[in-house]
């Protein structure tokens, strides 16, 4: 965005969101943030200069709040993130149907309840979307059944914009990040640090990456440098297209792992 430009970032507290509102805001651009938790949205804000807005995105006044709050204070709407996000483990039959319905509405139905209010918006603007997805959209893991389906609906959700309104000059993409250091992903390392007896949630994020291209985990502003490039003119023509932001993670044979012999058993199995 080579003119200062409006943008809106879900999820805006921590992690990636926040980190998306730092560069953008580092950039010269306007950008308001939002979220359930008002600490971390009062500190982002505070830290980057962004306009903090405390919003449920599952619920639809809330939404046309945080739409209409940003279009107030800066007269237009360039960009959004879709980034605020939820994850619940599970394989289908272990899976509650609170905790399906509690991903479902937060990682789909929230963005498409957003997309909407701030669909006329973009659209003035010939403006441009990123969602925030995950490798698990393009490949699916143990225990990860509403995640990873939620994701995937997610990539299409954003796909169908660039389909039904490219032609009118919007774009929409999506980025798919695999292991990031970010307050979501130290929770399920916390978990694995002690089912696997590992050293910490440092140790978990090796273990978790060592079959990884990168053999480490990304950090914020590397999602957060992908989001921005697909919010400038820089890629202009780019739209609908999906970006895995992840190492090489979706690019790796997990069949050919088996020819690595530096490949070790995990202690105690």
């Amino acid at each position: 965005m080579a003119d200062q430009h409006v943008v809106l970032v879900t999820g805006g507290g921590s992690g990636i969101g926040a980190a998306t509102a730092a560069l953008l805001r580092a950039s010269g651009h306007q950008v308001v943030i939002s979220g359930r938790r008002p600490e971390p949205l009062l500190r982002v804000a505070t830290e980057t200069g962004a306009v903090a807005h405390v919003s449920d995105t599952t619920d639809p006044a809330d939404v046309a709040g945080l739409v209409d709050a940003a279009v107030s204070r800066f007269g237009r709407l360039d960009g959004l993130v879709v980034n605020a996000g939820l994850g619940r483990p599970g394989a289908v039959g272990d899976l509650s149907v609170e905790d399906w319905d509690a991903v479902v509405r937060t990682n789909l139905t929230g963005p498409f309840l957003l997309l909407r209010a701030a669909l006329p918006h973009l659209l003035e603007t010939r403006g441009a979307v990123v969602g925030v997805a995950s490798v698990s959209a393009l490949r699916n893991g143990l225990a990860n059944a509403a995640y990873a389906t939620s994701k995937a609906a997610l990539l299409q959700l954003c796909r169908s914009l660039a389909v039904d309104y490219g032609h009118q000059g919007l774009r929409s993409n999506v980025v798919c990040p695999s292991w990031v250091r970010t307050e979501m992903a130290d929770r399920p390392m916390t978990r694995l640090a002690e089912l696997a007896g590992l050293d910490g949630v440092e140790a978990a994020y090796q273990e978790a990456t060592r079959l990884s291209p990168a053999r480490r985990a990304g950090e914020p502003h590397e999602v957060a440098e992908a989001i921005a490039w697909l919010l400038s003119p820089a890629s202009s023509l780019v739209n609908g297209a999906v970006l895995a932001v992840d190492g090489g993670v979706t690019a790796l044979d997990p069949g050919t792992v088996a020819f690595d012999f530096r490949v070790e058993r995990r202690p105690g199995r």
